[in-house]
């Protein structure tokens, strides 16, 4: 039942008929005319629904280049960040580097993309922290001296010569999750325990202290192309909500 409050009440008895339908008219309509709840989640719902359809088109006419196609989860969400950091212009080339940790460290489980081009460039093996895990990664750090491996999304930034050769500088772009990746020294670098004689030997590919090492050989091909400005993206099933939260904070 719809009560009209007293000050609306006394108002509309001291009016005559006309001022009376006048002000009735202008209630109805402001009535009418108020957002609709329903309206607004049919709204964001169709919004969500048409990028993902437009993040299947692109997954579809990635030409793979003779590499396996990453997971579809792992690169909608990547796709999503990488528009959202460009609009923001916290990342400038149409690169996109996807690392899924949630696979086996013995799988292939980095990529270079060429968003320009929808190419994979780059498909190889990569480490991640002593501390995350044994041959899976489990458990994810932004901690200085924890050794382990910050999800979430980076820019990558200046090559630097340091102890492991030719390296490339990152900055986490989510508070909490990876912010402190500076701080931390958390590069892109090469190693000789990213290898798949180090797999054969050992059961896992060797682990670093909370970078993403890839192998030597492969490591001045990939930082050459995703140095100044790209997108980086850790990915792990088991922070989807986290990464997302703090990525549109």
């Amino acid at each position: 039942m719809f009560v009209i409050p007293n000050l609306i009440l006394n108002l509309i008895l001291s009016m005559n008929y006309k001022s009376f339908s006048l002000f009735f008219v202008v209630l109805f309509m402001s009535f009418t005319n108020l957002p609709s709840k329903t309206n607004s989640i049919k709204t964001s719902i169709k919004t969500e629904t048409t990028a993902v359809s437009k993040n299947v088109s692109v997954y579809n006419q990635l030409d793979a280049n003779s590499f396996v196609l990453p997971s579809f989860d792992c690169f909608n969400l990547a796709l999503d960040g990488f528009h959202l950091l460009k609009e923001k212009g916290l990342v400038q080339k149409n690169v996109l580097t996807l690392v899924d940790f949630s696979l086996s460290s013995n799988m292939k489980r980095l990529w270079v993309i060429d968003l320009d081009r929808n190419m994979i460039l780059f498909n190889t093996l990569v480490a991640h922290g002593r501390n995350t895990g044994e041959e899976f990664a489990a458990q994810f750090s932004n901690q200085a001296e924890s050794f382990k491996s910050s999800i979430g999304f980076y820019a990558t930034g200046e090559i630097y010569d340091g102890k492991h050769g030719l390296s490339l500088k990152l900055d986490g772009l989510e508070k909490g999750l990876n912010d402190k990746a500076r701080e931390r020294a958390v590069v892109v670098h090469g190693a000789d325990y990213v290898s798949e004689s180090f797999i054969k030997q050992n059961k896992r590919l060797g682990r670093s202290q909370g970078c993403p090492a890839i192998p030597v050989e492969m490591n001045a091909k990939i930082i050459n192309v995703i140095k100044n400005k790209s997108c980086l993206f850790i990915y792990h099933p088991s922070a989807t909500h986290e990464i997302i939260s703090r990525l549109t904070a």
